[in-house]
């Protein structure tokens, strides 16, 4: 089983580096064990395609339009992502709408997507979160976990 762990944003825009916050900590708090790649996709858009290959399963992590307050937590799967961002927060999320569409037609769209989002207060330039925001990236990394843990990945704590 492949799985790949996608935190998607830029780190510069608040909020909309939520994504790559979350498997930061990821990465730096535990060991994953081999087929299953924890990755910080940033704003690579269709650069990402050929890490797609081969992936049966894809978790994304980035922030999201959910129409709730700031800080809320969504769970998306399947056909619920590039709806997802069709609203578009950042410019990366239309290069992530275009590999999903690309790899899709390619036959590498992998057969299981899931995102967990969470909404933004902030896009502007900037290099922290959000008080709403950072208060729900422990949540997110929990939310990751156990998804994986669905899926039968348990990894070890680092250290």
């Amino acid at each position: 089983m492949s799985i790949l762990v996608l935190g998607i944003g830029n780190l510069i825009m608040t909020d909309d580096g939520v994504g790559v916050r979350v498997v930061q900590r990821l990465m730096d708090g535990y060991r994953f064990p081999g087929g299953v790649t924890v990755m910080d996709g940033g704003t690579l858009g269709l650069d990402l395609l050929p890490y797609l290959d081969g992936v049966e399963r894809l978790l994304l992590v980035d922030a999201v339009e959910t129409g709730g307050p700031p800080g809320t937590v969504v769970r998306l799967a399947g056909e619920e992502i590039p709806v997802a961002f069709r609203t578009k927060l950042s410019p990366h999320q239309m290069g992530l709408q275009d590999l999903l569409a690309v790899a899709e037609f390619q036959g590498s769209r992998p057969a299981e997507m899931v995102l967990w989002g969470v909404q933004p207060e902030s896009v502007e330039l900037g290099m922290e979160l959000t008080p709403a925001v950072a208060a729900q990236t422990d949540h997110l990394v929990e939310k990751v976990l156990a998804e994986l843990a669905a899926w039968g990945v348990t990894p070890e704590p680092a250290g």
